[in-house]
């Protein structure tokens, strides 16, 4: 696959996947282009853990669930994120950025207010939504064939310094390599977000995988291969349109959005899938 082609084909992937283990040979090939990544003078301060006992990604699926069910349950998702969400095709289209959670109103019968009413907060809790929402996030992360956990070295995360920076700079780059080469692989990944929502519930991710107090656990993924065909899951949404090169480019200063790009065609453009993130 050509590299533009990669980049723009990359997505968040929100279903289920394959119950295939993922082969040694793409764990290693995922492992060796995450540490061809970018690091400030050569530090390399990402580690990895793959995860394939099935124990373990059942723990740490009932832990995302759980975690699912408090913070919609008590609306604390909506109020941290709701500038992120859109609730209307036009607005999606007004603003290209955002997650279009189309879906997810269908399945709670809530308007654009929801999350943010008390009284749609209530109705979503009578119809118990956070319970069934979290037990499909809990079976989507049980059904993984592989977890991924990405840790920093903490002798180069120091948060107050130029030297944290670095680290989480670097470690986005070796991510964005493996993001890409699932593109190319035939993999899907999605981060398991719900746990770092959730007090105390992080903490029982790193006594799981037993992280030393040299290293920060930074995130954790969910991958495995894709379906041939892939319907929407319950947990779902939109998210493929991107902001217009006016809306982030400047020219010469920040004074002056670029002007003239918005509508050239771009060489070898391909149009973007129906949700991706």
């Amino acid at each position: 696959m050509e590299l533009f082609e990669a980049i723009r084909r990359r997505r968040t992937t929100n279903g289920a996947f394959l119950p295939d283990p993922v082969s040694e040979e793409h764990q290693r090939l995922l492992m060796e282009l995450a540490g061809r990544a970018l690091s400030q003078l050569n530090s390399q301060p990402w580690r990895f853990v793959l995860v394939e006992e099935r124990d373990t990604i059942d723990r740490v699926a009932a832990i995302s669930g759980s975690s699912m069910t408090r913070t919609m349950a008590e609306g604390t998702f909506f109020e941290r994120y709701k500038p992120y969400f859109r609730f209307s095709k036009a607005e999606m289209d007004e603003r290209r950025d955002g997650m279009l959670f189309d879906k997810l109103l269908d399945r709670s019968g809530c308007s654009h207010e929801a999350g943010v009413h008390e009284a749609r907060q209530l109705l979503m809790n009578t119809l118990r939504v956070p319970q069934s929402l979290g037990e499909e996030n809990r079976k989507l992360v049980a059904g993984s064939p592989l977890l991924l956990g990405v840790m920093l070295d903490r002798h180069e995360y120091r948060e107050q310094e130029l030297s944290g920076f670095y680290s989480v700079f670097s470690m986005g780059a070796a991510m964005e390599n493996i993001w890409l080469a699932t593109t190319e692989l035939g993999l899907g990944i999605q981060f398991v977000s719900f746990p770092m929502e959730t007090p105390g519930a992080w903490a029982e991710i790193e006594g799981l995988l037993r992280v030393p107090e040299s290293l920060e656990l930074m995130a954790v993924y969910r991958i495995g291969y894709l379906p041939p065909e892939r319907r929407r899951p319950a947990i779902d949404w939109t998210s493929s349109e991107r902001k217009r090169p006016s809306q982030y480019v400047f020219r010469g200063t920040c004074d002056t959005p670029q002007q003239g790009w918005d509508d050239a065609p771009v060489a070898g453009h391909i149009e973007p899938e129906a949700t991706t993130s």
